[in-house]
């Protein structure tokens, strides 16, 4: 792909691994999209991970060529992913982006605090359509995390890629942390007590989406 962006400041995100953050993802969906659809099938529908596969590969071929800035970019991830994703993950993940989109605007590249607030503005998004909170046992719950763990490595004085490091290991403990909750939002709270002991799918793919970051910008 032909992306602007490659001359940028120390420690700045170009376009080009904004890219490359999104085929990660869609290369991780790909890889563990049997897990998730696992994970689903125990507490939802059974569909995430076929979802988010086909999201993936229609956001990566609605990407060639890339837009020109980070916002189009974003927005564009997000439109695609609510026209073409079933289920809640479409509409959540689409939020994200369009979200994202919306705070990122014509920058071409990114440091650590502008990652930081697009990322925000996105977490802002799922928890306003999706009204989760901490311990809800959804997305959020490695998302929040994640993104806490990122601004404190920054202000510690972290680069970018650090701190994306530190994100992606939240990410990652949020997740597992789901398994013991019980769901309190989406399908899987129709189960009640029969949800406990099963890991969060939206939880899993928001931690895939974070290390698919942090591989990009290391």
């Amino acid at each position: 792909m032909d992306l602007p962006g490659t001359d940028r400041p120390a420690g700045a995100v170009s376009l080009g691994q904004l890219v490359d953050w999104l085929s990660s993802f869609r290369d991780a969906v790909h890889e563990h999209g049997a897990y998730l659809t696992e994970l689903d099938s125990a507490i939802g529908d059974a569909d995430h991970g076929a979802n988010l596969i086909r999201g993936m590969d229609a956001v990566m071929a609605a990407l060639d060529p890339a837009p020109p800035t980070a916002g189009e970019l974003l927005k564009k991830v997000g439109m695609t992913l609510v026209t073409s994703v079933g289920g809640a993950s479409g509409p959540l993940y689409g939020t994200f982006f369009l979200r994202a989109g919306a705070v990122a605007g014509d920058a071409t590249d990114l440091d650590g605090d502008g990652l930081v607030a697009l990322l925000r503005a996105g977490l802002e998004g799922i928890v306003a359509r999706g009204k989760a909170e901490a311990g809800d046992k959804t997305m959020y719950d490695a998302l929040a995390p994640a993104l806490d763990a990122f601004e404190s490595a920054l202000g510690g004085g972290s680069g970018v890629a650090g701190a994306t490091r530190a994100a992606a290991d939240a990410a990652a403990a949020g997740r597992d942390a789901t398994e013991p909750l019980q769901a309190l939002k989406g399908r899987a709270s129709y189960l009640g007590e029969r949800s406990i002991g099963h890991i969060d799918p939206g939880a899993a793919s928001a931690a895939l989406l974070v290390a698919a970051l942090a591989e990009a910008v290391d």
